[in-house]
């Protein structure tokens, strides 16, 4: 988007909101300013000087800024600070996953790469701020519940979890596809979920993954993302490095950067190796990626009931039904085809495990499954010598079996 003068009437800055506007009847000229200079002001809060910037083949742009001024330290309690040491990692752990380095985004084919001392951070642009319903909301879910939720929240599930102990992390294995989604305002995303409090204002969640999300991204690519929250999503939290939280370490990986390439329906697939879990001597939580490489962590003083241990860990899929007119979405989950198409065809997540109060891995004992909607999204498991705990899940959505 090209940036006008403040006085010459920013009409062609904020063209969109002008129109809708001006559509509606209700052109108020100093309301958009003013919105327009909030969104000014929080792209430049959230977009450190880079080092360096690298231009990715689909239009991100990924600077390269140093890791001690990174958007996690604007917290308070970080300011002056830098990012910690990696601590050890769980006994047990075995890195593994078809994407075997840190080359798997779209902005690293041309073979460029962040120096040493910075982290990749994919670059927010006004028009993202634009798509969202607001300032304040950008880079945020929706105020929702995880599993247990109503079905009235829009947000449709099938995921396998575990619930009834004490966790203190996770890992899988899931491949990335690269689902149709049916409208701006609906996702479709695979991720792990490490869940503590209830679920109500004090849900805490750390989330990593892969999601489609037009919304947030300003297209359909599959993108790998984290987020994370300690209110049920309404004040705390976002996506990636949308507000201070997730300390980033790693150079060659934009959190929130398109993946390629994603698996094929009766083709080639692909899958990422994630593992989260509870540094047992100053209690943060830490992210890994495929073969071994650390991308972060977010500070246990970020949580309230996580600055402990997780009580529910889930694997699985999530999309946002907005039923449009007046009909379930035809967005997919996963491959977009059913758990019963098995290996190649559906989507799966496999060597499930989680992480036991002597920082051990563990497999996922008393593996539940559970789809929200079964006939639009399915998911059955299922336990093997090769892959351990697994399970199929996803569906297209509106269908002869989904209305």
């Amino acid at each position: 988007m090209t940036l006008l003068p403040l006085g010459v009437l920013l009409l062609a800055a904020i063209s969109p909101v002008f129109s809708e506007a001006a559509a509606n009847n209700t052109f108020r000229p100093g309301e958009e300013l003013r919105k327009y200079r909030r969104i000014r002001a929080h792209v430049k809060r959230l977009n450190k000087p880079p080092v360096k910037t690298i231009q990715s083949p689909d239009g991100d742009l990924i600077d390269c800024v140093l890791s001690h001024l990174q958007p996690a330290f604007d917290h308070p309690r970080l300011k002056g600070l830098k990012p910690l040491d990696p601590p050890e990692r769980p006994r047990g752990h075995n890195p593994a996953g078809t994407i075997t380095d840190d080359s798997f985004q779209l902005w690293r084919t041309s073979g460029e790469s962040c120096p040493d001392g910075t982290v990749a951070i994919k670059r927010t642009k006004e028009e993202d701020i634009l798509r969202a319903s607001s300032v304040k909301r950008f880079g945020r879910k929706p105020a929702v519940r995880t599993r247990h939720d109503s079905e009235s929240s829009g947000h449709e599930h099938a995921v396998g979890y575990v619930v009834g102990d004490q966790y203190y992390g996770a890992k899988a294995s899931l491949n990335v596809w690269a689902p149709k989604v049916s409208s701006p305002d609906e996702f479709s995303l695979s991720q792990i979920w490490l869940i503590s409090g209830t679920f109500g204002s004090d849900l805490n969640t750390i989330e990593a993954g892969w999601q489609v999300s037009p919304q947030l991204y300003g297209d359909t690519s599959p993108r790998f993302f984290t987020y994370w929250t300690s209110d049920a999503y309404q004040a705390t939290g976002c996506y990636n490095l949308l507000c201070s939280g997730f300390i980033q370490t790693n150079n060659m990986i934009a959190i929130g950067a398109a993946i390629s390439p994603v698996s094929a329906y009766s083709g080639g697939q692909y899958d990422l190796s994630l593992l989260v879990w509870k540094d047992p001597d100053h209690g943060n939580w830490w992210l890994e990626l495929g073969t071994g490489v650390l991308l972060g962590y977010w500070p246990s003083f970020l949580f309230t009931h996580l600055s402990e241990h997780a009580s529910m860990v889930q694997f699985g899929g999530e999309i946002v039904n907005t039923q449009p007119l007046g009909l379930h979405t035809s967005t997919e989950m996963g491959s977009g085809h059913y758990a019963g198409e098995g290996f190649g065809k559906a989507s799966y997540f496999r060597s499930l495990q989680v992480v036991d109060w002597d920082n051990s891995l563990i497999p996922v004992p008393n593996l539940r499954v559970l789809a929200d909607h079964p006939n639009c999204y399915d998911i059955h498991g299922g336990i093997n010598r090769v892959w351990g705990n697994y399970f199929y899940y996803g569906g297209p959505g509106r269908s002869h079996r989904c209305s």
